[in-house]
């Protein structure tokens, strides 16, 4: 079942919604990478806690009006000016109080969500409206999606896409080098304004899918995880959009075969494993290979250490030491060098002797930066600079 539900064969209900919960997540990684550039990610926490008032306002002001107070637009629509209310509250607290920017999204995150806590509790007595399923924005749920919600999702996902598309240059400059942004005439709070705007759209529009507590996971997790495969912001964003397209669209799948579960949990666990993997096995900033790489450079240490013990006639103790020597044919079994281990050691010895002349020298103060016991000198070094550097020393026997 899950096969059919990722080759959109569930029926057209759930084809809408998982397209239009992949367009979703390509909206969040893209808009989420700039704020987590920006070091502002728990902004959207706020934002995204701040939208439950808005949703029992908004329930409550459609049955006073005579409807049955489920509209996803006027929901959305009350969810997105309680967010804006909230973000202005904390812009305000951060700007006109001394409290920082987290005490400040603190303060208006739990004031924002114990009001809407209050609301729901209070519309549940309600006589009027349909109250069922309004605990559905807290997690996400997507089984009672209509086709023109469906398509309400896409619509703005895509718009959100489009949008960023077109600020990306002020977005990006405000979240590497914000000084450099206002030198150049671009102002930096408007850029700011534009990305919680963005934001706020992209919580607004992911209250049905995800939730507002979870929207937050899907903001940033794409991001993060992105960022553990490059080292370039355009690159960033691109794996960004591909990661949180990949978490929207596979979560709403695995969420239409077990509609039992909540959808927005569902995304986020498929978010973390994509995130888990990158952590573990991407292939420069992962676990694996930050092990491997520590590993390389102990194996670096111990075959120098080791050279250095044989130019001066020192015995070896360490076993491993001893084993990686002996793989390299740099000694015999029993420890005695070899003609390539003797040339190896001398080598070694010079290499220590030169470094020491080059970091007592100021004027090879830039070189001697560069000592670390492992780089070879004549990386370092011209051919003429060694030559001087080795006038003032007498090179071992067997260097050639």
């Amino acid at each position: 079942m899950l096969a059919d539900a990722l080759l959109l064969q569930l029926g057209y209900n759930a084809t809408l919604v998982a397209i239009g919960a992949g367009l979703l997540g390509v909206a969040s990684g893209v808009a989420g990478t700039f704020l987590f550039l920006r070091k502002r990610a728990l902004v959207s926490d706020a934002i995204s806690h701040a939208t439950l008032p808005g949703v029992g306002l908004a329930f409550v002001i459609m049955v006073a009006m005579g409807g049955e107070g489920r509209s996803l637009f006027g929901l959305l629509l009350g969810a997105g000016i309680s967010a804006a209310i909230g973000l202005l509250c904390v812009q305000w607290l951060t700007r006109r109080t001394r409290l920082g920017e987290d005490a400040a999204i603190g303060a208006v995150l739990s004031v924002f969500f114990g009001f809407g806590v209050v609301m729901l509790t209070v519309i549940q007595t309600m006589n009027a409206g349909r109250q069922a399923g309004l605990e559905g924005f807290l997690l996400g749920s997507t089984a009672g999606m209509l086709r023109g919600d469906a398509i309400l999702l896409a619509v703005s996902a895509a718009a959100v896409l489009a949008l960023v598309l077109i600020l990306r240059r002020p977005l990006a400059l405000a979240a590497f080098d914000p000084g450099y942004a206002e030198a150049t005439g671009w102002s930096l709070p408007r850029i700011d304004l534009a990305m919680m705007g963005i934001v706020l759209v992209v919580t607004v529009v992911g209250l049905k899918v995800v939730g507002l507590i979870l929207i937050v996971a899907l903001l940033i997790i794409p991001a993060v995880t992105a960022r553990f495969w490059t080292e370039r912001a355009d690159h960033v964003v691109i794996i960004a959009g591909i990661v949180g397209g990949l978490s929207g669209y596979v979560g709403a799948a695995v969420s239409a075969t077990a509609p039992a579960l909540p959808t927005g949990p569902i995304v986020v666990l498929v978010g973390f494993a994509i995130f888990l993997f990158s952590l573990l096995f991407s292939p420069r900033r992962g676990v694996l290979a930050s092990v491997l790489t520590h590993l390389r450079y102990q194996r670096r240490v111990h075959v120098r250490q080791g050279l250095l013990a044989l130019a001066q006639g020192q015995p070896i103790y360490e076993a491993l030491t001893q084993r990686l020597l002996t793989r390299a044919g740099l000694i015999l079994p029993d420890g005695v060098p070899t003609a390539e281990g003797q040339a190896a050691a001398s080598k070694a010895l010079l290499d220590e002797t030169r470094w020491a002349i080059v970091r007592g020298d100021q004027a090879y103060a830039l070189a001697a930066t560069r000592y670390d016991g492992l780089t070879p000198i004549e990386m370092v070094l011209t051919p003429d600079q060694l030559v001087e550097i080795d006038g003032k020393i007498a090179v071992p026997r067997g260097v050639v």
